[in-house]
């Protein structure tokens, strides 16, 4: 690990005015301190952000909750009110990692993870993420655990959050305040990006910009819901690939549906198409899986990654059937 200045703050303005080019803000460190380590991030400061009041869950002119973006996984996980309103959100982060790690990340950092890609983290091999226009290793390496959807020539790799699937089914906003201190809302479905020509960037944030919240829309999927993780072994591991639904049902009719996909592309995937296929449909298996096959048609996947195509119609029924069948 290369050293570094740490830097300790009191609240939200010392933290912006801290913030230089070359820092990064530090809240659980689960996944910045592992990257530091590798050699993958070199920050010359860090910016330890625990003691600022963003460690709450309120209510919202939405009708919905405001998730305070240092709290950990696990009290936002298991807060009474997250799992009776937005029981998916609550699902989804306990299949997250471990218990230990929970217990430190945050809200704000579980929606920054890196990517977890072997070749960004072996610096001896190309990756335009780490090292802009050095190539892409994993385009003619081993892609097997890579993108299906989304990706461009120059990053192949996956978004490895479990939260931010279901974040992408439920639909939620995020705070973030500027270094001038004026504050925007990013739509969640703007947060993060796709590789493009510029694969070094996971996100729309702007240099200095500080998440403070995650504001979550008026629950409507607390009665239908589930969270499918599908991975190589059952502890400890990132999805293969994940199915989040929400499901919001009237007289057997689906009246609304939230759908998205995880361990398929450089951000959260978000299933539009079969969602719109799902509305005013009966919940019936067959619409299951005719929504399961529009929303894997237009999967691109490479040679190592072919079972994901269709791993993720059958995953996408399960949830589906799952969700139906879960009543509270």
């Amino acid at each position: 690990m290369r050293p570094f200045t740490y830097t300790d703050v009191e609240n939200k303005d010392q933290a912006l005015n801290a913030y230089t080019e070359t820092s990064h803000y530090l809240g659980g460190g689960t996944n910045l301190v592992d990257l530091m380590k590798e050699d993958v991030e070199r920050p010359d400061q860090l910016i330890d952000l625990q003691k600022l009041d963003y460690k709450k869950i309120t209510s919202n002119e939405n009708g919905g909750l405001t998730l305070g973006s240092l709290l950990s996984n696990s009290e936002t996980a298991n807060h009474p009110e997250i799992r009776k309103k937005y029981p998916l959100l609550s699902m989804a982060m306990l299949s997250a990692a471990t218990a230990q790690i929970r217990n430190m990340a945050t809200n704000g950092g579980n929606l920054l993870q890196s990517t977890r890609c072997p070749y960004f983290y072996e610096t001896s091999m190309p990756c335009n993420k780490r090292e802009p226009g050095s190539g892409c290793g994993a385009l003619d390496g081993m892609n097997g655990l890579h993108a299906i959807f989304g990706y461009s020539d120059k990053c192949i790799a996956v978004n490895p959050s479990d939260m931010n699937v279901a974040l992408a089914a439920i639909g939620a906003e995020v705070e973030v305040f500027k270094p001038n201190g004026d504050s925007r809302m990013i739509p969640f479905s703007d947060f993060h990006r796709l590789p493009g020509d510029q694969p070094q960037k996971d996100n729309n944030l702007e240099p200095g910009e500080l998440i403070t919240a995650i504001h979550l829309s008026d629950p409507v999927f607390s009665d239908h819901y589930y969270y499918l993780k599908i991975r190589e072994r059952s502890s400890y591991a990132f999805a293969l690939i994940s199915v989040a639904v929400g499901l919001q049902i009237k007289g057997g009719t689906i009246t609304k549906t939230g759908l998205a996909m995880g361990g398929v592309a450089h951000k959260p995937w978000k299933l539009t198409k079969a969602e719109e296929f799902l509305a005013g449909k009966a919940a019936t298996l067959t619409n299951f899986e005719k929504a399961a096959d529009l929303a894997m048609r237009e999967a691109k996947p490479f040679e190592d990654n072919k079972y994901k195509v269709e791993m993720g119609k059958k995953a996408i029924v399960r949830a589906l059937s799952q969700a139906f069948e879960r009543k509270i």
